[in-house]
């Protein structure tokens, strides 16, 4: 049951996010989201009873996690979705474990790259490939399909980065209120070179606090509770469904179409994914390491 609660509110952030693009620049939906999954999992860390952090080092470090892992890919997403649907955007995100076993190769941190996992790596990218047609005239490749791939890639840096430096503690919650205040730090200091202003409008309003409450902070601890209670295998899980939940969400509430292209070009993106996990047991993220809306 918490994996599909999950699921659901992981998977219904890139409707959220199209939703609160019609009142909210980028810029500005990244700093709220920040703030308000700050808000919530610092009410999380109290009630758990679980303080911040208080050496340099460790706010050093969260300083580039954050940029990495918040502040830079929910930017990224934000300005992808103001062209491209919020299904393709969920397709999008569930290429973060292709990128990271790219890094992994590149770094020399992963040097278990058989025949299957490197078929998986081709095959994945293949079919991002089928799903942006840059050969055809109808292809959705642009910069806001660009801006989708980099945060992707975002993620995957955040976790190779927060893998060797912020290795899993004993306040999880504590640290991931204190990355995500990290994150409201850095986006605020972007607002000058914001040329959109907000035009505030109900639905935009509703989208974003949805989006920071549930689909950032509630959203972590979820994760977390799977995580330490069912393992990583099931924790897993949760991101062969998010791409699936967007598409579904997006063709029911937005009218996006749901064409054969794109759905061939998820099953496929989806099964590269598994390959690429399939000789060494799956790892999910760290407890302490806040990666939504992935």
């Amino acid at each position: 049951m918490r994996i599909a609660v999950l699921a659901l509110l992981w998977g219904s952030g890139f409707l959220w996010i199209k939703l609160a693009l019609t009142g909210l620049s980028p810029v500005h939906l990244t700093l709220i989201r920040c703030a308000l999954g700050a808000l919530t999992l610092l009410v999380l860390a109290v009630a758990a009873g679980q303080r911040l952090p208080r050496d340099r080092r460790t706010w050093g470090r969260l300083v580039v996690a954050a940029f990495f892992c918040n502040a830079l890919p929910f930017a990224l997403f934000g300005i992808g979705e103001r062209t491209v649907d919020s299904g393709v955007a969920g397709v999008m995100n569930a290429t973060t474990p292709l990128w990271s076993l790219l890094i992994g190769v590149l770094l020399g941190t992963d040097r278990r790259l058989g025949p299957v996992r490197l078929l998986g790596l081709g095959l994945g990218f293949a079919g991002v490939l089928v799903i942006f047609a840059p050969w055809e005239q109808s292809g959705l490749l642009s910069t806001g399909a660009l801006a989708l791939l980099g945060a992707g890639l975002s993620y995957a840096i955040a976790f190779a980065y927060m893998a060797r430096k912020l290795p899993p503690g004993g306040a999880p919650l504590a640290v991931s209120a204190a990355q995500l205040t990290t994150a409201t730090a850095l986006t605020a200091l972007a607002l000058p070179v914001s040329t959109t202003a907000p035009h505030l409008n109900l639905t935009a309003i509703v989208a974003v606090t949805i989006l920071g409450v549930f689909g950032t902070g509630i959203t972590f601890y979820l994760n977390y509770r799977v995580l330490t209670d069912e393992g990583p295998t099931a924790a897993a899980t949760v991101g062969y469904l998010l791409p699936v939940v967007s598409i579904a969400l997006g063709a029911l509430f937005l009218g996006e179409p749901l064409s054969p292209r794109v759905l061939g070009g998820m099953v496929v993106v989806l099964i590269a994914v598994g390959l690429t996990r399939r000789p060494a047991q799956t790892k999910a993220s760290s407890p302490g390491a806040l990666a939504t809306p992935k």
